[in-house]
């Protein structure tokens, strides 16, 4: 069996444990009167059912998700961050920050002119 569909596997199946504990103790603590309501129910049982397969989905989910993103890629040897570039300089002053003016026309002429 391939490493990914092991690994999915596996934390599907620690997901649906984690969801069977919580239902259990949703249950155990009477969260909402709970117990109460499916333990008088004719079909008591398909409520826990459909309580632990909803669960279990989103707890399988959450753990898949942590797995994967726990992974650790070793290929990679590169030194990380961004390149060091020198800044640009006008002389003495460095360009960034520094306002440049623009000319701006409307219309095909220039605004900074007096109109005749």
């Amino acid at each position: 069996m391939p490493e990914l569909i092991r690994l999915y596997v596996k934390n599907v199946a620690i997901g649906f444990a984690i969801a069977a504990v919580f239902v259990a103790m949703l249950l155990y603590f009477d969260i909402a009167n709970m117990w109460h309501l499916i333990s008088r129910s004719d079909n008591g049982w398909l409520t826990v059912l459909v309580l632990w397969i909803l669960n279990g989905i989103v707890f399988a989910g959450v753990q898949f998700g942590i797995a994967v993103m726990s992974l650790k890629d070793d290929d990679d040897d590169e030194p990380r961050g961004g390149k060091r570039r020198p800044v640009a300089r006008s002389g003495d002053r460095p360009l960034h920050g520094q306002m440049i003016p623009v000319r701006v026309t409307a219309g095909g002429r220039d605004t900074r002119q007096p109109r005749r």
